[in-house]
């Protein structure tokens, strides 16, 4: 299979990169190789040393730095206002669950301590414990009414 340089004769002519062109009449030489790209070019490692060279400040640099930090830094606090925001919405929806939970427990408290009060009050309870320590009910004459409105303060007379 031929190359397309082959197909067109191209190899035969002069040009950058190719081989130098024949002369009239010269044979041609099938085994001549076409040149590589850049093959005349040469590179070299030398050695530099830096270390003597010394940046120049850039004025502009320090402006632009100290203005990313101030950027970040309205960055973070806007962000830590907003999650603190955020957390205190929800540590409170925590409280006020705790405190409808404890509300509920002193609801059910409260009404257990009814109940208990109302066994302890009813009539039927007080009539038994008054014939157990043989309470009567006292008589007409044996009852003193106290009278708080006297002038001077006092509540019973003492005879």
């Amino acid at each position: 299979m031929a190359t397309l340089a082959r197909v067109f004769h191209k190899h035969e002519a002069a040009g950058p990169g190719g081989i130098p062109a024949r002369q009239a009449g010269a044979p041609l030489d099938a085994c001549a190789l076409r040149a590589l790209p850049q093959e005349d070019v040469f590179f070299y490692c030398k050695k530099i040393d830096n270390s003597r060279l010394v940046r120049e400040p850039d004025p502009k640099a320090g402006g632009t730095c100290w203005s990313v930090i101030g950027a970040a830094c309205l960055a973070a606090l806007l962000l830590t206002a907003v999650g603190t925001v955020k957390v205190s919405t929800t540590m409170s929806g925590y409280k006020l669950e705790d405190l409808r939970a404890e509300e509920r427990r002193l609801q059910d408290e409260q009404r257990a301590l009814d109940l208990q009060e109302a066994e302890l009050l009813s009539p039927e309870r007080l009539e038994k414990l008054a014939k157990e320590q043989n309470l009567v009910t006292p008589s007409a004459g044996k009852v003193f009414r106290l009278d708080n409105n006297r002038p001077d303060g006092t509540v019973a007379m003492v005879k």
